[in-house]
């Protein structure tokens, strides 16, 4: 499953709602924030095959070095939330279990404009408040 949406106008202070069912077989999903698929602000990659939830950045189509968050509220076949608010400096992504973890905006992002949902979710609606 694979979604991709330009021309967001995500603006600081701007919070993203994502909604959806993660696959009964899961191995990752991705969530995807940037200005393009080449430049990327916020990788977000929970990872059931590590227990793990990673988040890197991507400029001129090169990886950053990658943040890995402990805590893994994710189980397969189960409807998630996810609230990924965009504060200028950084991204704040709140999981189903309210915990949050911060990610700087290291490539000074002003507007995300893109978002790209691959792998092992299905998203069933998203909205941008």
């Amino acid at each position: 499953m694979s979604l991709e949406v330009h021309n967001m106008g995500m603006k600081s202070g701007d919070t993203l709602k994502i909604k959806g069912k993660i696959t009964d077989d899961a191995n990752r999903f991705m969530v995807n924030l940037g200005s393009s698929e080449g430049h990327i602000g916020l990788h977000f990659n929970p990872r059931f095959d590590e227990t793990v939830i990673v988040c890197n950045s991507k400029c001129d189509g090169c990886w950053g070095t990658e943040h890995r968050d402990g805590g893994f509220p994710f189980s397969k076949g189960v409807e998630v939330k996810l609230h990924i608010t965009f504060e200028g400096d950084g991204f704040k992504v709140k999981l189903p279990n309210d915990h949050v973890i911060e990610f700087p905006n290291r490539l000074s992002l002003d507007e995300v404009n893109y978002m790209s949902v691959h792998g092992d979710f299905k998203m069933a609606s998203f909205k941008l408040d």
